[in-house]
């Protein structure tokens, strides 16, 4: 049974005790339609891949489709094509956040009934203005609008809706990154869990949808290392089970910066998946052999199915596509 310790000014750990890991693994892997996939999306997809099938685990595909002015007509179809031409194989059906709504408003309305959400009018410069003034760090909901009566909205009338988050600490033990505590009141504040634009935020809906999925193992890039504390604190709120954590090192350029659409990522080529599928494996600390760079994808699969080893990853929160060898990085997708 999953347990977490909550007494008011105390640690509040998430541990995952035998019953789930006698469980069959599910993992998943949950981008996000904005574009097409690049390098760093690979490393991701190949880490909960096999970090799930090692146990002969299930593996989902989950398009986190939540902020539709972010989303890109076509490019979720784009997604499962290249997936499929990299030779990944997922369990039943990819499942779309847009079409959960229902799931969400469910447990946002259990939080409020156990008054543990609020409605907060702030607007971006009020935060602002008031983190300023009280010298808070950017991103610390300086807590304006607890407590307030009423239904507070902002110019345009609408509220979003805050978890109230206690004064204590949320601990949990990565698989790779080790021993992680965060102050969740002190460095984040009460966090949205609706928009005030009507969307659901990222944090309610990914720990709804993982416990709904049954997901044991959460395998990401390090870029979401500092959200799980908050995803763990909701799923001790909503009563839910707390999977195993594992967060990749994140991919950057020559310039540091993460590969991504906005760092101008080169999309994954579909018409030779080798290259990138045997460069993705060397930065996971993995040695493919050199023949599998120009084999057959089924033979890499293969090969990395019955190689996979996590304790191989380097515990570091980055990695430079530069640092691959040169001779393997030519053919691969990669940042300009």
């Amino acid at each position: 049974m999953n347990r977490l310790t909550t007494t008011a000014g105390t640690a509040m750990t998430g541990t995952v005790a035998d019953p789930l890991g006698a469980m069959p693994p599910v993992g998943r892997f949950a981008p996000s339609p904005t574009g097409p996939l690049h390098f760093g999306s690979l490393v991701a997809a190949m880490g909960s891949f096999l970090q799930a099938r090692r146990g002969n685990g299930r593996w989902l595909v989950r398009m986190e489709d939540i902020d539709p002015l972010r989303e890109v007509p076509g490019a979720a179809d784009g997604i499962l094509r290249t997936l499929e031409a990299y030779g990944f194989e997922w369990d039943g059906e990819v499942v779309f956040q847009s079409r959960r709504r229902e799931r969400y408003q469910a447990a946002l309305a259990r939080l409020q009934a156990a008054g543990l959400a609020y409605a907060c009018g702030c607007s971006r410069r009020e935060l602002t203005e008031v983190r300023q003034r009280l010298g808070l760090a950017p991103g610390v909901y300086p807590g304006t609008c607890r407590g307030r009566r009423g239904m507070p909205t902002n110019a345009n009338g609408r509220y979003a809706c805050r978890l109230l988050v206690a004064d204590r600490v949320v601990g949990f033990t990565d698989l790779l990154q080790g021993e992680q505590r965060q102050a969740v009141a002190r460095e984040v504040g009460d966090f949205v869990i609706l928009r005030a634009d009507g969307q659901y935020a990222y944090q309610l809906a990914v720990v709804v949808d993982d416990a709904a999925q049954g997901v044991t193992e959460v395998v990401r890039g390090s870029d979401l290392l500092d959200s799980t504390p908050r995803q763990l604190y909701l799923q001790e709120a909503l009563g839910l089970p707390t999977p195993r954590y594992l967060h990749l090192p994140v991919v950057v350029n020559g310039d540091g910066e993460k590969l991504s659409k906005q760092t101008h990522a080169r999309p994954l080529p579909l018409s030779d998946p080798l290259p990138s599928l045997w460069a993705a494996a060397r930065f996971l600390g993995q040695e493919p052999p050199p023949s599998l760079a120009a084999g057959r994808v089924a033979d890499f699969w293969r090969w990395a199915l019955a190689s996979w080893h996590p304790g191989k990853v380097a515990p570091r929160l980055t990695g430079s596509w530069a640092a691959l060898p040169a001779a393997r990085r030519g053919k691969a997708a990669a940042a300009p």
